[in-house]
This record gives C-alpha cells, structure tokens and sequence, in this order.
C-alpha cells in the first residue's frame, strides 16, 4: 500500500509541474470534477492494493496467467456499459486466452487462496477502471491527464490513512533499508515507473477499445512469465502449465491480428474525405449543360 501511495504521489508532482509549466492542460479543481471522474478514484485504488497484494503473494507466471481473466470481464463490462459488440471470431480469441488461463492454473501447485481471492478482485478492478476510462476520456476537462491528476489527487490521502490504519505505513517508515541506496533507487524507480504504466494505459485507451488494451497488455505479460520462469526463482514448471501460457499468448496473437488486420482495412477519415470529394465532383446537374 506503501507503494502504491509512492506511485500516486510522483503521478500528482510530474503532472503538477509539467501543468504549471503548460506542458499539459486539464481543468483546474472544482466540485465538478468529484461528478465528473467518479467512480474512478475508487477503481484506481482498489487496483492498485488488489495488484501490489497478489503480486507479493503469487509467482510472476502464476500472476500473469490469472490476469487473463481481465479480458473477459472488460468484454463484458463494454458490452453492458459501452452497448459494444464484437464479432465471433473476436470472442472465441478471447475464450481461448481464459481457457489457456484455466489450463496453466490447474497444475498451480503453490496454491494460495488467498493470493487467488486479491487476484481475481483485481481482474475486477482493472476491467471496471479500463471501460469507466475510456468513457471518461470525452468528458469535457479531463482528457488523458486530468483523469491521471485527479485519480492520484483525489485518492491519495484517504489511502494514506488506510495505510496507516492497517500498520503498513508503520511498517515502511520503520524498514531497516531506507539508507540502502540499492533499496531506495529501486523504490524510486517503481514510483516512476508507476506513472508511466498508468499513462500507458490511459493513453492506450484513448486510441483503441478498453478490450484492446486488455489483451495488448496480456500479450506484454507473456514475457513476464517466461523471464520469471528463468529469472523470478519462485515457479514450479511442469508441461500443463506451460501448455497453458503457449494458448494464453496464441489467443492473443489471434485477437491482435484480428483487431490490427480489420482497422487496417478500413478507409481512413482523410480516405473517406477524399472519396466523398471525388464523388461531389462527378456530379453534374443535368439542367445545366448545354443545349444545341
């Protein structure tokens, strides 16, 4: 949770500071903004705690397969709140993806129910936080970083007093290896790299489907899981669990091409334009021409 306190607030000073120096623009606070961005603070803190919380209780492979399940819900989450559909073949390269998941789980032999339980609500929070953002991203004032400043501004303090509340602040204040410079640039490093993971996010949302950033970022956490099978030190290889993450990254692969190949093949918007004006100019009003 400490962690996560340290990642809202480098979000509030690099987009404080990149504001006052115009390098972005958002709206400036005002009650408005509370109608505006709700439910998201609440999304965003509860993605963060479920994340930091399985993350620490489950292996890197075990927690990238899990996270497949976010595809799913974010499909049916659009589909309810989006009023979106989707074609068969995107859905059965979906289903693939979740039924890898369910593959590669079934032969977890460090099961934790815990660890399951943090996953899962966190499938449900990061869902929930991609659709509500890309219904966000057209209310007038935020934009990309106003939804970013605002989340972590809004958030912040109420997870601090949880955090101190549950002892985890105590906790981190008294951590042996606050003068480890190893320790403290590590730390440092996740706060930054936070941000940029949330910006990713939103900005990847901005241009695509929250569906879409789903499953590219499932994609991105296959090589999460193979690097952890090598380098993490906490996974328990056998066939059934690596058949499943070679599915896992198959759906995906299907669904990108899928998506990619399909916005490819439509005309663009200056294509539609041009087309329109080719077709104005070959109309001739007959009463017009020329008579002889």
């Amino acid at each position: 949770m400490f962690l996560g306190i340290g990642q809202m607030t480098t979000t509030i000073l690099i987009l404080y500071v990149a504001k006052m120096n115009q390098t972005v623009h958002f709206q400036d606070f005002d009650r408005s903004i509370l109608i505006k961005i709700f439910p998201l603070p609440l999304l965003y803190v509860g993605n963060h705690i479920t994340g930091l919380a399985s993350t620490k209780k489950l292996s890197l492979p075990m927690f990238t397969v899990l996270r497949k399940f976010t595809i799913l819900m974010t499909m049916i989450m659009e589909a309810r709140l989006l009023r979106k559909t989707f074609p068969n073949r995107l859905i059965y390269s979906v289903l693939a993806i979740v039924f890898g998941a369910l593959v590669a789980a079934s032969s977890d032999l460090a099961f934790d129910a815990e660890a399951y339980t943090f996953i899962l609500l966190n499938d449900v929070f990061t869902a929930a936080s991609g659709v509500y953002t890309k219904k966000k991203l057209g209310t007038e004032g935020l934009g990309k970083y106003g939804i970013l400043f605002y989340n972590a501004f809004i958030i912040v303090i109420p997870t601090l007093l949880a955090s101190a509340f549950t002892g985890d602040l105590h906790k981190a204040i008294t951590y042996e290896h606050w003068l480890n410079a190893l320790f403290v640039s590590c730390f440092l490093m996740s706060c930054i790299m936070g941000f940029v993971l949330m910006y990713s996010i939103v900005l990847c949302s901005h241009y695509n489907s929250a569906l879409t950033t789903t499953v590219v970022g499932a994609i991105k956490n296959v090589a999460v899981a193979y690097i952890g099978m090598f380098l993490g030190g906490d996974y328990l290889f056998s066939w059934t669990n690596f058949l499943g993450l070679n599915i896992c990254i198959s759906g995906g692969l299907v669904y990108s091409y899928l998506t990619f190949h399909s916005t490819s093949s439509k005309p663009s918007q200056s294509d539609e334009s041009r087309i329109q004006g080719n077709q104005d100019q070959l109309i001739i009003p007959i009463d017009r021409l020329p008579v002889k």
